[in-house]
């Protein structure tokens, strides 16, 4: 005579989380990073360490490195620099050292951190993590230096490059917006010269809509144009994501 036995419900297997990747924020003041999951939704807090006083290639890489405690877990990096990087390799870094130049800082970080690494503009990191991905889109950063990025239909306009620019008075759009320029001007001036270039880019490109992003942006005041806006630094980092999924 057959016996009832009950069966064990079938036990649906673990799916393995995604990876996660490390998103570091390369800057003129301080260095940024962040674990986001395979969603791109933080999992860490954000750790900051100040920029060493002489940024020079090692120094930087060495940061980086001591800045990332053992237990932070992570399965690739994305990294954000302040210049133009190809394929990984840096081609400008106006605002950090004349060593930048030539350096291949994807494959040192990846022999460093022990895992694969994509670098690029850090505007364009900030553009991913913002950007609706419809029309013209033009993102600036405004930090210690200008970094700026442009999106079409959400493709990114390689090596864009407006900092060193001539913009007025004989001198480029860094010279007149960067940090130096706002603390021998003070906020007030500098806005105005930030209203300036916005609205003379915005004849050039014909941007539908801007995003202000980078450490200072926080220091404008008073109404923007209504296509333009104001938004978190941490997108400098959230954007890294983006790094994985477009190449």
């Amino acid at each position: 005579m057959a016996t009832n036995r009950k069966t064990k419900p079938r036990q649906k297997p673990t799916r393995r989380p995604g990876p996660r990747t490390l998103a570091i924020d390369i800057g003129g003041s301080g260095i940024k990073a962040m674990v986001l999951n395979h969603k791109g939704t933080p999992v860490t807090k954000r750790l900051r360490h100040p920029t060493p006083r002489t940024p020079r290639p090692r120094t930087v890489v060495d940061a980086i490195c001591t800045m990332i405690p053992a237990r932070v877990k992570f399965d690739r990096v994305s990294v954000g620099f302040p210049g133009v990087v190809t394929r990984g390799v840096v081609y400008t870094a106006v605002n950090l050292h004349p060593d930048w130049v030539g350096f291949d800082l994807a494959r040192t970080l990846q022999r460093r951190l022990g895992k694969p690494v994509r670098v690029a503009n850090d505007a364009d990191i900030q553009g991913y993590g913002v950007i609706e991905g419809v029309g013209v889109e033009l993102v600036l950063t405004l930090g210690t230096g200008l970094g700026s990025a442009l999106f079409v239909d959400g493709c990114l306009v390689p090596n864009l490059e407006l900092a060193h620019h001539p913009f007025r008075k004989r001198q480029t759009y860094e010279e007149q917006v960067g940090r130096a320029a706002l603390d021998v001007v003070g906020k007030k001036r500098w806005n105005r010269r930030v209203l300036q270039m916005l609205d003379l880019l915005g004849r050039i490109i014909n941007y539908r809509k801007a995003y202000l992003g980078g450490g200072n942006a926080k220091k404008l005041e008073g109404p923007l144009p209504r296509n333009v806006r104001v938004v978190s630094n941490e997108a400098g980092l959230l954007g890294g994501i983006a790094l994985w999924h477009k190449h």
